[in-house]
């Protein structure tokens, strides 16, 4: 079957990677089904994860409790009052996806750094620091726990997952652990909340809940719930569903995984409708990615012959591979584009930076 052939996104067993005295065999097999979906879709499901269907159900158990409440309650934990750290909530059309206002809400989360005598939080660097939590459940802490033991679960996955990216690229099994992430990477979690409503009124029928574009990182792990509405661009003008299956995530390797590969692995473009018009939609992407000091450098790879600068092709005409620079500087230029006005209120970025 052609790419052009292909309806749906391979669904792989990452079941092998999970267990240390698994054979080696089938740990390459793996990794040649990683290699084979990152080169031809950029996209893909994994089952056997071993992520406890207990924890995603209270994920989205209070996520659609938060979400339900007045919005004059939501906007306790506003973004805004989130300072620099950059976390908390925004209401419907306030985050952009090329330059035009989303049909979503969310919530921002990012690893908790409560010391205020880390160096992130005394050099007062940006999307560092404390949370704001939701106070759902039986105490004001039963989401922030659910929250917290996901974050860490995801966290632990991506770095598996990554361990078989690299064995499909023929590194060592712990190059991304021991070059990129270290101790810290960059790890980013959001909630987002699709409502129905927005579709439904005047003049947003066509529009989309997030439109067209790429990650900025290098992996991301989607869990959805089952209301569908994902879809993944496999050539210039062709697009494909990716519906939910239970119990499994989404993957999609990032604009800096195809910047370290030289662009043999392609960041995918892809873009979200909330298909129900009766019920809100649910999506929860964890972002893993490079430490926030690394500079992103191409990998070495031989004997693979990589492929030519994209930026014409690419959705945003933008290259990935000119910048130079850490990841934290590449980052925050593009959070800034999402968030301009808090960018300026934050005195993050200015006005004329991006």
């Amino acid at each position: 079957m052609t790419e052009e052939d292909q309806t749906s996104l391979p669904i792989i067993d990452i079941g092998p990677l999970l267990i240390d005295d698994s054979n080696d065999n089938r740990k390459e097999e793996t990794a040649l089904q990683i290699h084979q979906a990152c080169r031809h879709w950029g996209f893909f499901y994994v089952k056997n994860h071993g992520i406890p269907m207990k924890l995603q159900e209270e994920l989205i158990e209070f996520s659609r409790k938060y979400f339900s409440l007045p919005l004059e309650t939501k906007m306790q934990i506003s973004m805004n009052k989130g300072g620099r750290a950059w976390r908390g909530y925004f209401p419907v059309g306030n985050e952009l996806t090329s330059g035009k206002p989303d049909g979503k809400e969310g919530l921002y989360f990012g690893t908790e750094i409560d010391d205020d005598n880390h160096p992130k939080i005394r050099n007062k660097i940006p999307l560092h620091g404390r949370n704001q939590f939701p106070p759902i459940g039986k105490d004001e802490n039963e989401f922030r726990h659910v929250i917290l033991t996901y974050m860490t679960t995801m966290e632990n996955l991506g770095r598996i997952i990554m361990s078989g990216l690299a064995r499909s690229l023929k590194l060592d099994v712990n190059f991304f652990d021991k070059n990129y992430f270290l101790n810290e990477p960059t790890c980013l979690f959001r909630i987002f909340n699709y409502p129905a409503s927005f579709c439904q009124q005047e003049g947003n029928q066509d529009l989309w809940g997030v439109g067209e574009h790429t990650d900025y990182g290098m992996l991301t792990i989607l869990l959805q719930d089952d209301i569908g509405g994902l879809q993944v661009k496999i050539n210039h003008n062709k697009w494909i569903d990716a519906p939910p299956i239970p119990n499994t995530f989404i993957c999609n390797i990032g604009d800096m995984l195809d910047r370290m590969t030289s662009g043999y692995y392609r960041s995918t473009p892809h873009r979200v409708r909330n298909l129900s018009q009766s019920h809100d939609r649910l999506s929860f992407p964890f972002f893993l990615d490079p430490n926030w000091d690394t500079e992103i450098l191409p990998i070495p790879m031989e004997g693979i012959t990589t492929n030519e600068d994209d930026a014409e092709n690419r959705w945003d005409k933008a290259s990935v591979h000119k910048f130079s620079g850490t990841y934290g500087e590449y980052l925050l230029k593009k959070v800034s584009r999402v968030f301009p006005n808090l960018a300026e209120e934050q005195t993050i970025i200015g006005t004329n930076s991006y």
